[in-house]
């Protein structure tokens, strides 16, 4: 995803405080920014975890409203005020706010030392693939638990076939993003059920152990070092405005993208060109290496 609007109005002296990331609205403020900020009131964050398979995060306490992101099984959410059925927080594993609602969240954290590597992984009632399945998890949700013979034992109960998670470790993101092709594009989207062009970015680089902002132009100014276009090779990101890919090759873009509503591998000049068609004087805008 690109950049967006303000997600949330500031309050008192406006510092250059990114709504996508620091918690900012009419009378109430993050504690964090109490020497930046004026307010009404000030709040700290209540740590809470998702204990849904996935939810959106929307810009508005509002099922209707745009997603500006995705939260996933077991990932860290700082929660810090309540609207009705919906929690305004930051998820922590890259410092974006949002509205999720309170249902989908739980006290507390655990230490993650797997994560889901298959596409969709069943969590069983039992160490048994022929027991009951309790949900499905997305690929990258982050696992607390044991492994027990051929099964994680989650420590919130429910298993998880072996095959389908590994203990975090490097990898190359190209071939985890590999995993998405087919997956259709879906703003806000993280995983293979539906992803943009960021999240696709974001998860690739989560798999191989490497934190990664929300947005394109948040990883622009983030991630790797800039390398000139002449010299990309396959495994550089290539940012565009308002859109993100990895290199298959040096001539051939990864991406998930709204043109063809999918996620795909596709000749790195069609791409110029479609975006010089619309009148982009600059398409290129960087390339990172890694």
């Amino acid at each position: 995803m690109g950049v967006r609007p303000d997600l949330f109005r500031l309050t008192g002296p406006r510092p250059q405080l990114d709504p996508r990331r620091f918690i900012a609205r009419d009378g109430l403020v993050e504690i964090a920014l109490a020497d930046r900020v004026a307010a009404a009131r000030y709040v700290a964050p209540w740590r809470q975890r998702c204990r849904v398979a996935g939810v959106a995060m929307r810009d508005r306490p509002e099922a209707a409203a745009p997603a500006v992101s995705e939260l996933l099984f077991g990932e860290a959410f700082d929660l810090f005020d309540v609207a009705g059925d919906w929690a305004l927080g930051r998820s922590c594993h890259d410092d974006y706010v949002g509205w999720v609602p309170v249902t989908a969240l739980r006290d507390g954290e655990a230490a993650a030392e797997h994560r889901v590597t298959a596409r969709g992984a069943p969590v069983f009632e039992s160490a048994d693939i022929k027991s009951p399945v309790r949900m499905l998890l997305p690929f990258g949700a982050p696992l607390a638990g044991e492994m027990q013979g051929s099964f994680l034992a989650l420590a919130d109960g429910g298993h998880v076939h072996g095959r389908h998670v590994a203990a975090l470790a490097r990898r190359e993101p190209v071939a985890v993003a590999r995993q998405f092709l087919g997956a259709p594009y879906l703003w806000g989207g993280r995983t293979p059920a539906g992803v943009d062009c960021s999240g696709l970015v974001q998860a690739a680089l989560a798999a191989c152990g490497m934190p990664c902002p929300r947005d394109s132009d948040q990883q622009r100014a983030a991630i790797g070092t800039a390398v000139a276009f002449n010299e990309r090779a396959a495994g550089d990101i290539v940012f565009f405005p308002g859109h993100v890919g990895l290199l298959a090759c040096r001539d051939t873009l990864l991406h998930a993208n709204a043109w063809w509503m999918t996620t795909l591998i596709e000749p790195l000049a069609d791409v110029i060109a479609r975006l010089h068609a619309t009148g982009v004087e600059q398409p290129v805008l960087a390339v990172k290496r890694l």
